[in-house]
């Protein structure tokens, strides 16, 4: 079931980003029951993952953008998440990725966030974002690199703890302006 938000369906050459759905608990859970999840608040017990994904929906609800489930066009499977995140205490807007372990090493976090960071800044006009990175996640930060972000400071999350800030390119800083200059 799809919740009934306007949440909008990109396309990438690989991946369909759509509406977090129920079916995707599953997945959820499977991996944050494993130690794999240890950067992104795991693990976890199957009812606080529920939680979360439906978390990431009244994200959109509050925020009006979110995180999109990937789901890999060749083959419907659900592949992880990625979007836009600013929570009541967070430092900055922020564009995040969690992959299932099936599709780690695929390249989806990239090309699925520069569709996400194109989405900010050329339809919700923002001007600048960050990634909020654990300092041992190397996978992470490779991503990041790939997106063309820089370190830029540590910072000390109150629930996290210390967390590595990774700047995006403004747009300003992008070529063409336009999705072209996302890839």
């Amino acid at each position: 079931m799809t919740p009934a938000l306007d949440i909008p369906v990109l396309e990438t050459e690989r991946l369909i980003l759509r509406a977090p759905r129920e079916s995707d608990f599953e997945h959820e859970r499977e991996f944050f029951a494993t130690e794999g999840s240890r950067f992104v608040g795991g693990p976890l017990p199957a009812h606080r993952v529920w939680r979360s994904l439906a978390m990431l929906i009244g994200h959109w609800a509050f925020r009006g953008y979110g995180f999109w489930a990937l789901e890999d066009k060749a083959t419907g499977q659900y592949q992880g998440r990625v979007g836009l995140w600013f929570p009541e205490g967070w430092i900055e807007r922020e564009i995040g990725w969690t992959l299932m372990p099936h599709g780690q090493g695929n390249g989806y976090a990239t090309e699925a966030a520069l569709a996400a960071r194109a989405h900010a800044y050329d339809v919700l006009g923002w001007d600048t974002a960050i990634s909020q990175i654990d300092p041992k996640n190397e996978a992470s930060k490779a991503v990041a690199r790939r997106l063309g972000a820089s370190f830029e400071k540590m910072y000390d999350d109150p629930e996290y703890g210390p967390i590595e800030i990774w700047r995006h390119l403004a747009p300003t800083d992008l070529e063409n302006g336009g999705m072209e200059a996302y890839a």
